[in-house]
């Protein structure tokens, strides 16, 4: 039998659907208590070797970019740009943020994993790092 309408999901659907994905599954990390939430946790994250991954909002700050480019200088952590800052806290549950990082492997390697195929919701130097 033939269904009467298809579903075809278009490219930009398909990106949109992976980076809802991710920030459900940034909540989930949230409660696991598997991030460091804002500039200062991050950067104490890095510093204290627990960071894996950072999540940065787009419309971040280049102040508040800067404090964690400089933090992460060897660039060894990979870094995602994925929303805005209200869009970030907002999947925490807390205010606009504008910096968090994954401090547990199975989260850091499940939202590379769930984001590097999204390449026009973000962008990431994951692949690079």
């Amino acid at each position: 039998m033939i269904p009467k309408s298809i579903r075809m999901e278009t490219p930009t659907a398909k990106m949109e659907n992976r980076r809802i994905s991710a920030l459900r599954l940034l909540g989930l990390a949230k409660r696991a208590g598997a991030v460091a939430a804002g500039t200062g946790s991050v950067r104490r994250a890095i510093q204290e070797g627990q960071a894996l991954l950072i999540l940065m909002a787009e419309d971040a700050s280049s102040v508040q970019m800067n404090k964690i480019r400089n933090t992460n200088d060897d660039e060894s952590i990979p870094r995602v740009t994925l929303g805005d800052r209200a869009t970030l806290g907002s999947a925490l549950g807390m205010a606009e943020l504008s910096a968090v990082a994954v401090t547990q492997s199975s989260f850091a390697d499940r939202l590379v994993e769930e984001l590097s195929g999204s390449r026009g919701g973000c962008s990431t130097n994951a692949l690079e790092a």
